[in-house]
């Protein structure tokens, strides 16, 4: 519990002090946010906004990771032990974000709102998401193959390793994505994830202390301390979102970008998949789907029944904006829809624990 209070605290604290910093320096490099043409007219006095303050998220939740292992003995430190399952966590969020720093960096250089082409940006995707599967197998403890255990709960044992490898794929690319659509208004995707790393932080702790209740596909227990470091990465995204919204919450003094979106996408397909709730993942995370599914019903619609449109725009919090609703209307109550889905989420997850022969209450 300690290390989660720790990793919360500094990863908050470093993104609360951080973030101005990184403003004032990207402004004076005038690395700044360009608005799509198409978009919301209301949304054109935001031009030139500082982007990219998805670098602070993914230092400060880094830092308050490794701090939180730090011990101190008499007049020595010492670090504990970092779990791979950790690692891949975060190796997750960085190679993502990396990935959407490009699409940042290539907005801004050629000064236009559209960054890599959809190619290359899947292709990147699809290459973390062939790092995850490798490591989650080589070094993750997790099953190359696939069964149901429950309705919150998944195992992989049943299947070919390759059909395992697309599923991993199609995760991230499509929970990346997912958070990258939503982030579209001031503070709703870093609102949003916070909840959804808050509702990880608490699977992962729980897991880690019922540990007998939880057995992999071979009746091996792959819970204990390796679930609780990755808890821990998890309470540091928390922390990290947290420190963020104060300076990114409507009206945004900074954007996360696709550096911030795409990695915060990795990291919940990532901790999903080491908390083996990938399926769960639909319902925590159950706004960023709305969005996504927004989107794939205006393409549908638009492509096969002659250029009619079901929204006003896609995604979603587009149309409430066209609709009349305030930017922030639409931010607040987005925000109480996602924590409603997390909190299913989280229900879902403790009566799968009491289907399992849990006493607690």
């Amino acid at each position: 519990m300690q290390g989660l209070l720790v990793a919360t605290a500094i990863a908050m604290a470093f993104a609360l002090v951080g973030t101005p910093w990184l403003i004032e320096l990207f402004r004076a490099r005038g690395v700044g946010q360009l608005i799509r043409e198409d978009g919301p007219a209301a949304h054109f006095v935001k031009h030139g906004t500082p982007t990219m303050g998805g670098l602070v998220l993914l230092i400060a939740a880094t830092i308050g990771y490794v701090l939180s292992h730090v011990r101190l003995s008499g007049f020595s430190l010492s670090l504990t032990r970092m779990h791979p399952q950790a690692g891949l966590v975060l190796g997750a969020g960085w190679a993502l974000g990396l990935l959407g720093a490009m699409d940042d960096l290539t907005k801004i250089r050629h000064r236009r709102s559209l960054g890599l082409n959809k190619r290359a940006k899947v292709a990147g995707q699809v290459i973390a998401g062939c790092a995850l599967v490798y490591g989650a197998i080589t070094w993750g403890d997790v099953p190359s193959q696939i069964t149901w255990r429950g309705f919150a709960l998944a195992w992989f044992e049943m299947l070919p390793p390759i059909v395992f490898a697309g599923w991993v794929l199609l995760l991230i690319v499509g929970t990346s994505n997912a958070v990258n659509l939503t982030d579209g208004l001031d503070g709703l995707a870093s609102g949003a994830s916070a909840m959804a790393f808050f509702v990880f932080t608490i699977i992962g702790y729980w897991m880690a202390r019922h540990p007998g209740l939880y057995l992999g596909a071979r009746g091996a227990s792959f819970t204990d301390p390796r679930l609780l470091d990755v808890a821990v990465v998890s309470a540091a995204f928390l922390g990290a979102c947290i420190g963020f919204l104060w300076w990114n919450a409507a009206p945004a003094r900074i954007f996360m970008g696709d550096t911030g979106s795409l990695a915060l996408g990795g990291v919940l397909a990532a901790l999903s998949l080491m908390t083996r709730t990938q399926l769960l993942l639909v319902v925590i995370g159950g706004l960023f789907a709305v969005e996504t599914l927004s989107v794939i019903v205006q393409v549908v619609s638009y492509r096969l029944f002659g250029g009619r449109r079901v929204f006003a725009m896609a995604p979603l919090h587009h149309h409430f904006e066209l609709r009349g609703w305030a930017e922030f209307t639409v931010i607040v109550r987005f925000w109480l829809i996602a924590a409603l889905l997390s909190g299913l989420g989280l229900a879902l997850f403790y009566l799968e624990y009491l289907a399992r022969g849990g006493l607690e209450v």
